[in-house]
Formats: structure tokens, C-alpha cells, sequence
């Protein structure tokens, strides 16, 4: 494995603080490009992206989104599209749409680092306020938010965090089976 690219894993970090540095389009569709390559299940693709560069639709969003504590310059909407997944015979119970989508957030996340660029996932806001304000069509599920902008410097005030224990993978891992 090429250790430059195990050294953007290890250092890959949910940016909480960006600058007011505006993001050049180019960089967001190089992002997009890359997350375009995120593994998904049976590549049915049921994953649709939004990406928002307007400054007024991220202030209107924000409003809507109390999980949202950056002020990014850019924002991905990840949604599921259900008219794929009604298409591809995933059933209800199915998770691999949202599996998908979890693929599609570490891959965006991942590549926006490597450009330079911080990021950080949001989850909690208004589903029904998302669309309205970006006039989704109905067959797409907003799921998450991906904030993009340039990480403030690390001695600004950063959000407090809870006290992290330091882990390894022997924490995460057990072998073969439960005795």
C-alpha cells in the first residue's frame, strides 16, 4: 500500500472550522469526479449529488440544519434517489442505499483533503426544509450534508470534543468468532 496515500487516511480530520476562502469550482468537481468512483452496491448508482456553491442558498440552508457548525464556503447534498432503488428491486428492508451513501462521504471526504481543502458530514438537519429550498424533486431523499471549505488554522478556538482514549485497530478488532 503507497504510504502517501495511507498518510491522507491517518490524517484526514472532520473539519469543524473553515475560513471565509472561497472554494474555486475546480477543486469541487474534482471532488465530485472523485466521489463519482466511490464503491456502491451492484453499481446501481442510487446515490444523486447536489453541490452548492451559492453563498445565500448555504445561509438559507444553515438556518435549517442545527448540526451544521462550519460556515463552508461549499456544500455536497448526498440523496437517495428512490427511483433507482425502486428500479433496481432493492427492497424496504434494504441498507445498501445508505451504505452507498456512506461510501460516497468517506470518498468526498478523503479527496477534499488530499486537495487541501477541510470537511466535515452533517446529518441533523430539516429533510423538508432541504427540499424546498433547493426544490428537490420528490423521488430524491436528502440524507447528508458534506461541509467544504479551507480548515481555520488549529489556533483559533476549535468546538470543545469529548476526551479521547487513544485507540488502535487491536481496540476495533476481534478474530473469527465470539467464544
Amino acid at each position: 500500500m503507497n504510504e502517501a496515500f495511507l498518510q491522507v487516511i491517518r490524517s484526514r480530520r472532520v473539519t469543524r472550522n473553515m475560513t471565509d476562502q472561497p472554494v474555486a469550482r475546480e477543486q469541487l468537481e474534482k471532488i465530485l469526479e472523485a466521489a463519482r468512483w466511490a464503491p456502491v452496491a451492484g453499481n446501481q448508482r442510487s446515490n444523486r449529488l447536489v453541490a452548492i456553491q451559492s453563498t445565500e442558498t448555504i445561509k438559507l440552508l444553515k438556518m435549517f440544519a442545527p448540526g451544521m457548525y462550519q460556515y463552508p464556503q461549499a456544500l455536497i447534498l448526498i440523496c437517495i434517489d428512490e427511483n433507482v432503488v425502486n428500479e433496481n428491486g432493492f427492497p424496504a428492508t434494504d441498507m445498501s442505499p445508505f451504505i452507498d451513501v456512506g461510501a460516497v462521504m468517506q470518498t468526498i471526504l478523503l479527496s477534499a483533503h488530499a486537495i487541501g481543502l477541510g470537511a466535515g458530514p452533517v446529518t441533523s438537519f430539516s429533510k423538508e426544509a432541504v427540499r424546498v429550498i433547493l426544490n428537490l424533486p420528490r423521488h430524491l431523499h436528502p440524507v447528508m450534508f458534506i461541509c467544504i471549505g479551507y480548515a481555520s488554522s488549529p489556533s483559533e478556538s476549535q468546538l470543545p470534543m469529548r476526551p479521547r482514549k487513544k485507540i488502535t485497530w487491536r481496540d476495533l478488532v476481534d478474530w473469527e468468532r465470539f467464544e
